[in-house]
């Protein structure tokens, strides 16, 4: 029997400060073709907060959803974007309908946020190249903190985290980068 406790329980916060799940070797890392340094990280920061909260929005919004399910959706935005980044335009729309959600979600998220941005400046500054490489940064931290269990949520908390700064809240980003 298991259970599903919220993402704010105390006593869920405390086992995953017990967790110890299984290092990932740096030579299968995902998408190793794709370099995503730090200073990209930084230079695109109000990017990589908005997917966070887009991920976890999405994630949270999907009845069921575990960190396998927000991963089989960064790969299928990932095949996605690689393809709109070499100007083709085909979606990749994962098999199992969790992750078909989040991607769906995160998917409308990202033209709501164009659209807006096109608004504001009247022209779009993020570059589908752009997206892509925030996507696989968090395609890399999602296997580091994988837990290894079939419903975990660790991946997910990790990103609610991040949500708070994304919502315009004065306290600094919590993320550590692996």
């Amino acid at each position: 029997m298991s259970v599903t406790c919220p993402l704010d329980c105390e006593y869920l916060q405390d086992a995953r400060l017990h967790d110890k799940p299984a290092a990932a070797a740096p030579e299968k890392m995902p998408h190793e073709d794709i370099r995503v340094s730090e200073k990209f990280l930084r230079d695109h920061d109000e990017l990589l907060l908005f997917l966070a909260g887009s991920l976890s929005a999405a994630a949270l919004a999907t009845s069921g959803a575990a960190d396998y399910d927000v991963r089989d959706s960064l790969d299928a935005l990932i095949r996605t974007y690689r393809t709109l980044d070499n100007g083709v335009y085909y979606e990749t729309v994962p098999d199992n309908l969790l992750a078909a959600g989040v991607f769906r979600m995160v998917q409308d998220d990202v033209a709501r946020f164009r659209r807006e941005e096109r608004q504001g400046l009247g022209i779009p500054s993020i570059r589908d190249g752009d997206i892509l490489r925030v996507l696989v940064f968090f395609s890399r931290l999602e296997l580091d903190r994988n837990n290894g269990r079939r419903r975990g949520r660790a991946f997910i908390g990790l990103l609610r985290g991040l949500a708070p700064a994304r919502a315009g809240s004065d306290a600094p980003p919590r993320l550590v980068i692996p």
